[in-house]
């Protein structure tokens, strides 16, 4: 028989992976899968429970919960070299990973992706010791996600990072950074700078337009120092995917970087919305490090 590792988190989105949590078990239990549920947030700590998986018993781990629950669970893997195939449950807000695999959203898409043979290979994002899936964030951007409250999140979905965006906005501060790759070297004053494995971030889509998140490469969004009067429409002209050739922005795509801050000012970083080191990184890919499951619908 084959056995899965369910690893969810109860309080991501509306919590509506608690609801369909016997739902998904007898699908998983009808199909000839037993399925082990791990729920986040209890006394068994996650990286104690993936160092001693035994991983030759199991067939696969699914994780139910957002971006940041799945770059927690994507993390621990890597730490723990457990290269067992992934199954995504967009149970987020975001949801940014899933939307570009096309996993679907409904709790029987959600299943049938899981219990598929189908798996694609995907990059990882490493930033010093930070691993990413989605996004690697510098600049104004950082801590959107983080401080916006989830019951604001719960209530009206990926519509409260945008309203924590425009609410940021006026309190943005340009950090003088130092970027160096092969591609692309420069140092300048910078309202943010993202460097994506993936094409969207935080809900906003097509921040990356070129990205494919298994070609082995970054793309790097520098936005250039901005004033407030033009630094919204900068935003929208990200947002409706506009922004390839703006002078007001550098795009690259690189195999590794390295990012530095030029002064003495302490420039915090935001990986998959959670929080990451600061500032000076290495940044690198690597290349087809995760399987996941793909949808039949992709």
């Amino acid at each position: 028989m084959k056995k899965v590792l369910l690893i969810y988190n109860p309080n991501a989105g509306n919590g509506v992976i608690k609801t369909h949590l016997d739902e998904i078990i007898n699908s998983f239990n009808n199909a000839g899968v037993f399925i082990v549920p791990y729920r986040l947030g209890g006394v068994m700590d996650l990286d104690t429970v993936l160092a001693e998986l035994p991983t030759d018993e199991f067939d696969k781990i699914a994780v139910a919960g957002g971006d940041g629950t799945i770059n927690l669970i994507v993390s621990a893997m890597l730490r723990h070299d457990i290269r067992i195939p992934l199954a995504v449950f967009p149970t987020g807000t975001a949801n940014d990973l899933a939307g570009q695999l096309g996993i679907p959203f409904s709790i029987e898409g959600m299943v049938s992706t899981a219990l598929s043979s189908d798996s694609i290979k995907v990059d990882v994002g490493k930033a010093g010791d930070k691993y990413f899936v989605n996004v690697l964030a510098i600049g104004m951007l950082v801590d959107v996600s983080q401080r916006t409250d989830p019951l604001i999140k719960n209530t009206l979905g990926i519509g409260a990072y945008y309203l924590r965006t425009l609410a940021e906005v006026p309190f943005a501060r340009a950090n003088k950074v130092r970027i160096i790759s092969d591609e692309c070297t420069l140092e300048e004053d910078v309202s943010a700078v993202l460097v994506m494995n993936g094409r969207d971030a935080g809900g906003f889509k097509s921040v990356a337009p070129l990205s494919d998140i298994g070609d082995g490469l970054l793309d790097v969004l520098v936005v250039r120092k901005l004033i407030l009067p033009v630094m919204l429409p900068a935003l929208l002209t990200v947002l409706m995917g506009n922004h390839l050739g703006d002078k007001r922005f550098e795009y690259f795509r690189t195999s590794k970087l390295r990012i530095e801050p030029v002064g003495k000012k302490i420039i915090n970083t935001d990986v998959d919305g959670e929080k990451g080191d600061p500032l000076p990184l290495d940044v690198e890919i690597l290349p087809g490090r995760l399987t996941i499951s793909k949808s039949s619908y992709f």
